[in-house]
């Protein structure tokens, strides 16, 4: 890659992402502040391009989440989580992953760290939602998938038991 797009970069998604989705990301970030509008078309445009990238599932459910769009935000985690699975030749379903735990390493790779760190923001977006007790079993889950807490859903784990002492 040339210095001349590096210093264009706003966020670093993936050194090995391709080109023209890393420049439409880039594009919709820049965009994001003052246009949302403009910035949303981008995102999805960079979706269209690629749709096995998944950096951008991960801006456009940021994107839509602090917009405060959970229910666009919820769509892209699950998507996300989707093609990571198909990506990675593993279940889809968590609760899946999680009787089986043997079969299945999301530390191998990128792509089962994605896997995690999407169902860790799932759970995020479901307390955001008040949906607190779904949330504590899915991180609850997540628990188990990921026990090194490389995703880092022990800080949602801990938002959660608060959410749920506060009742």
């Amino acid at each position: 890659m040339d210095n001349a797009v590096l210093l264009d970069e706003r966020v670093t998604f993936s050194p090995v992402m391709p080109l023209r989705v890393n420049q439409l990301l880039q594009a919709a970030v820049a965009a994001s502040p003052k246009n949302s509008m403009q910035a949303e078309k981008l995102f999805l445009k960079a979706l269209k391009a690629d749709r096995s990238c998944l950096q951008t599932y991960f801006a456009l459910y940021k994107f839509y989440f602090y917009r405060k769009l959970l229910k666009e935000a919820k769509q892209y985690v699950m998507l996300g989580l989707e093609e990571a699975a198909r990506q990675g030749g593993f279940p889809s379903d968590y609760h899946r992953l999680v009787r089986e735990p043997e079969k299945w390493n999301l530390y191998a790779n990128d792509i089962g760290l994605f896997y995690l760190y999407t169902l860790k923001a799932l759970a995020f977006i479901k307390l955001r939602q008040d949906y607190v007790i779904e949330a504590q079993v899915l991180l609850s889950q997540l628990k188990k998938l990921d026990p090194d807490d490389l995703s880092g859903a022990s800080v949602i784990m801990d938002l959660a038991d608060g959410v749920f002492d506060d009742e």
